[in-house]
């Protein structure tokens, strides 16, 4: 009877799935053929429109820098004064390079710039490339009708005060180099006009934005400012839509725009699609078959759908009730079970199907959630430890540092400046130990701490060791744990160098790459075993916390895991007889001041 009860069930639903989609197949024949004509029209149109928006924020970005050569009030002021060009010119010659160089990035594919005066004298020139395939030219007067010069000139003599976006064919290249134009003007007379910049651009650029916005292969995509030729264009035409577009492209050089409004009709879709700021326009045309696909396409799966559906939702129907629903009902009793607090409990159905995975990933979640509260129990006590011996390794007594102070007075007033030096750096290198109320200092304050401990062991070995600084000044104020390049200098000391002899030197090296600061120190010492130190360092251990007198690698290695992560702390390249280095990781963090005080 049961059996019987659920076969019912099956053909019922069957039958109302078949039913369905033949319904749905035949209304959409009906009703839904303009609907989805419609949309994807607005689809189109929407991705030009975005495609409008990527590039608006490319030429935004293209006219901020151009506007930075108004920092330059020297070349300014040699514009609005020019007596002799051929002075100008020998001052400012590398200027266009050095805009090209410093303003602009490689991915904004800058290949020429040029400097003009209010003549339209050329002041300074930047080709990225001169080579037989690779050419621009020197001047872009050299050949007003080949380089699209007029269009430049118009719009220098005219009132326009908008960036101008152009372009011109460069017969070497084969392709269409994009050009941007910015007037220059005097900053005390915003009515004088004592200049302009030409930027050239590689039209791979906008075809590389563009690319990502054709949804069709049979679309077609260009790009023409009112009243020049066309910029750029990707896609295919039939010879028919050819005609179409030649016909709107000539209308929009000769700015009768509006004899261009709709060219749509039953064999083909057209949009246009404008920029509020700039003179640059985005125009597809689309074969009215291209929209009608992806209906031919829906109704075609509508058809697979009710064909296949009842064989499938046989199988369906018994997979899901035999393999589902009672391993489901054991893990659910389980779970409450867990959650009364029998939390010993694990899930027993471990089939290797979706059900024995969640199962399993159900265990091992617990298996984690116990192996995780005990390691945070450990690793509590660790940084504890940490701590402790941080702390352990330092000279408490505050009156130390202050005798020291009164030595260095007294030694200072004896004459003894070597003493006198002595007694300050020791005092510093304790005050700064002292401070454990700010755990994180800059790299700048932690090579002042270690330039004391260097001068306190330059007298102490009589300045036998060369120190090396190799610190940028973009580092000097990020983040460090404090006390943690000093121990690498003095393992350096105590371990690298004590056996060595002849010249010997420690360098100091900080430097920034992919969000994470590097500090290494390389000494020329004996070297030691890396593999099994780096093997060490690696495990972590908490016992590596008690080892030692001082602040060691391995005490410096945890502290720095626990920090920020496992993927930080300290590794060592050696090479017996050669020398080490001891690197140090931790990630980029940037200390603010504000008010004249510190923000973390």
């Amino acid at each position: 009877m049961k059996w019987n009860m659920r076969m019912k069930i099956l053909a019922v639903c069957v039958c109302c799935t078949l039913v369905a989609l033949v319904i749905q197949t035949f209304l959409f024949q009906r009703a839904s053929a303009k609907l989805i004509s419609g949309q994807a029209k607005n689809e189109s149109y929407h991705t030009l429109e975005n495609m409008q928006n990527e590039i608006y924020t490319f030429i935004k970005n293209i006219e901020s820098n151009m506007i930075e050569i108004y920092n330059n009030q020297d070349f300014l002021s040699a514009l609005k004064n020019i007596e002799d060009v051929e002075n100008v010119r020998k001052e400012y010659y590398r200027l266009a390079y050095t805009i090209a160089a410093e303003e602009f990035q490689t991915s904004d594919g800058v290949v020429a710039l040029y400097l003009y005066n209010s003549d339209n004298e050329i002041i300074s020139t930047y080709r990225r490339a001169v080579t037989p395939k690779h050419n621009y030219p020197k001047d872009i007067y050299e050949d007003r009708e080949l380089y699209n010069t007029d269009v430049v000139t118009g719009y220098i003599a005219s009132d326009d005060t908008s960036m101008l976006i152009s372009s011109y064919y460069n017969r070497y290249r084969k392709r269409d180099i994009v050009r941007f134009g910015l007037k220059i003007y005097d900053k005390t007379n915003l009515n004088d006009k004592v200049g302009y910049m030409i930027c050239d651009i590689d039209s791979k650029v906008i075809e590389k934005i563009m690319n990502k916005y054709v949804t069709n292969e049979e679309m077609y995509i260009w790009l023409q400012p009112t009243g020049d030729r066309q910029l750029y264009a990707i896609g295919t035409l039939e010879e028919e839509n050819q005609i179409c577009h030649d016909t709107i492209s000539q209308y929009i050089l000769s700015g009768n725009i509006d004899r261009i409004d709709d060219f749509s009709d039953s064999s083909r879709v057209f949009f246009q699609v404008s920029q509020d700021k700039y003179n640059l326009n985005a125009y597809s045309i689309m074969p009215q078959s291209a929209l009608e696909e992806n209906q031919r396409i829906l109704s075609r799966n509508l058809i697979f759908i009710a064909v296949s559906m009842g064989a499938l939702m046989s199988v369906l129907y018994f997979y899901v009730t035999r393999s589902l629903t009672s391993p489901l009902e054991k893990l659910m009793q389980t779970i409450g079970k867990i959650r009364a607090g029998e939390t010993e409990l694990r899930a027993d159905y471990q089939a290797k199907d979706e059900i024995g995975m969640l199962g399993t990933e159900f265990n091992n979640m617990l298996d984690e959630i116990e192996s995780l509260i005990g390691q945070q129990y450990e690793d509590k006590l660790l940084l504890n430890k940490a701590e402790y011996k941080a702390l352990q390794a330092q000279i408490n007594p505050h009156f130390l540092y202050n005798t020291l102070d009164t030595m260095s007075s007294i030694a200072s007033i004896q004459n003894c400046e070597t003493v006198s030096n002595l007694c300050q750096s020791l005092s510093n290198i304790f005050r700064y130990s002292l401070d454990m109320k700010h755990p994180y200092v800059t790299v700048a304050k932690e090579i002042g701490h270690l330039k004391n401990y260097i001068y306190v062991m330059n007298i102490r070995m009589r300045e036998e060791i060369k120190y090396i600084f190799e610190i940028g000044e973009d580092v000097l104020q990020d983040r460090v744990p404090r006390i943690s390049i000093q121990p690498l200098v003095e393992n350096a000391l105590n371990h690298g160098l004590k056996n060595k002899h002849g010249e010997k030197y420690i360098k100091i090296k900080a430097e920034k790459k992919s969000g994470v600061l590097i500090i290494s120190v390389e000494d020329n010492g004996t070297g030691m075993d890396a593999d099994q130190m780096n093997a060490r360092l690696s495990e972590n251990e908490a016992s590596a916390i008690e080892e030692g007198n001082s602040i060691g690698l391995l005490n410096i290695n945890a502290r720095l895991k626990m920090a920020y992560g496992e993927e930080y702390g300290i590794y060592i390249r050696s090479f017996v007889g050669l020398g080490t280095t001891v690197v140090m990781r931790v990630p980029e963090m940037k200390e603010e001041i504000t008010d004249g005080k510190e923000i973390v």
